[in-house]
């Protein structure tokens, strides 16, 4: 069976839950609430891997919505994404970086998406015009690599995958070419029954240096399944680094990151971002944790990990930018390092916050 056959067979609708989960009417009501403002879409590949009797499995916890993300604080666009949208679908909010919504579809619509806003819905948000956005580049030289996202990527055809790279893989100016994709966890078939699409990236792979971006939050996603996608990925020449986001009751104990760190290196993923979760309208009060718990954590979990493991780095992704939390003086204040602009003066700028035990983000306008 192809993928896009198999993804039919996704989980959209709380009466495919009840039985399998055992579901209260109440619980029934609630995940209707939430996911008819959120959709909900689980593939059966993930579903399998929720443990049924487990009511906190980090894997339902990501997946299937718990009905308590309806308390609505937090907000739709936590990076000012909007205001970084130069034309239909393409973003430049740093300078060397253009990123490109190509989809707003999703395997796996994830609990904690901080793009809800278009996962899973018509947007107008998602580009359409290949030929704008590569006249856009060229005309920016200073722009040196390009992010495919959405949604996730990989879920475009395999033909629409050839046709970005066509195109992209053509501009010298550009050093790499990312795509952004969770399917190597969710929906690892997308990879594995489509041939084409390894040999499509490995084709073009020759052109132009090639990079996955995948997005392991728990051990649990790495299964026989996900590391045979992965091997496909790196077997094609594709370089696969990861990023993972801290979330409560998911991945926020030191021994369950350092695990996943560990086996991600163990397979070859190199390990990139720690973000923590943004405020995200239905997310923030559900997944967040403190700045300064999310700190030990991190250490903690570094401690445990030997060279590669330790690369990754504890970031926010701000409407400012990209935020590396250092750790904290000898005041008792936290130290953070902007590691990526929107400012490019802002580069390197280590800065030093009063951060309350309960906080969870930084404020929009930060004072140095």
């Amino acid at each position: 069976m192809n993928w896009q056959a198999l993804l039919k067979e996704n989980i959209n609708h709380v009466d495919q839950l009840c039985e399998a989960l055992g579901l209260s009417t109440e619980e029934q009501q609630r995940i209707k609430t939430e996911s008819d403002m959120f959709p909900m879409s689980v593939s059966k590949y993930y579903f399998s891997l929720i443990d049924k009797d487990d009511p906190n499995d980090p894997i339902r916890k990501m997946s299937i919505p718990s009905g308590d993300t309806i308390l609505l604080d937090g907000e739709l666009d936590t990076s000012g994404e909007h205001s970084n949208t130069k034309l239909q679908g393409l973003q430049h909010k740093y300078t060397q970086t253009v990123l490109i919504l190509t989809t707003s579809n999703c395997a796996m619509y994830c609990r904690f998406c901080f793009r809800r806003r278009l996962v899973g819905l018509e947007s107008e948000e998602i580009a359409q015009d290949i030929d704008a956005v590569v006249s856009y580049i060229k005309e920016h030289p200073q722009i040196s690599n390009v992010l495919l996202s959405g949604g996730d990527a990989f879920l475009m055809t395999t033909e629409r995958i050839k046709q970005w790279l066509s195109e992209l893989t053509t501009l010298e100016q550009l050093d790499f070419i990312r795509f952004g994709t969770r399917t190597p966890e969710t929906f690892p078939q997308r990879i594995l029954s489509d041939p084409e699409l390894t040999q499509v990236l490995e084709t073009f792979g020759k052109k132009k240096q090639l990079y996955v971006i995948t997005h392991f939050n728990h051990p649990k996603e790495i299964t026989a399944e996900s590391k045979a996608a992965v091997k496909a990925l790196q077997d094609a020449g594709v370089v696969v680094k990861n990023q993972t986001v801290l979330m409560r009751d998911v991945n926020d104990a030191p021994e369950v990151l350092a695990s996943l760190l560990k086996n991600l290196t163990a397979i070859g993923v190199v390990p990139h971002y720690l973000f923590q979760c943004r405020p995200v309208k239905g997310v923030k009060s559900h997944f967040q944790v403190p700045l300064q718990e999310g700190l030990q954590i991190a250490q903690d979990a570094l401690a445990l990990q030997n060279g590669l493991g330790k690369g990754i780095d504890y970031t926010l992704s701000h409407i400012t930018g990209k935020i590396r939390v250092l750790g904290t003086d000898d005041h008792g204040r936290m130290l953070f390092q902007y590691k990526q602009a929107k400012d490019a003066r802002n580069i390197g700028r280590i800065f030093s916050m009063d951060i309350k035990p309960d906080q969870t983000w930084l404020p929009d306008q930060i004072e140095f």
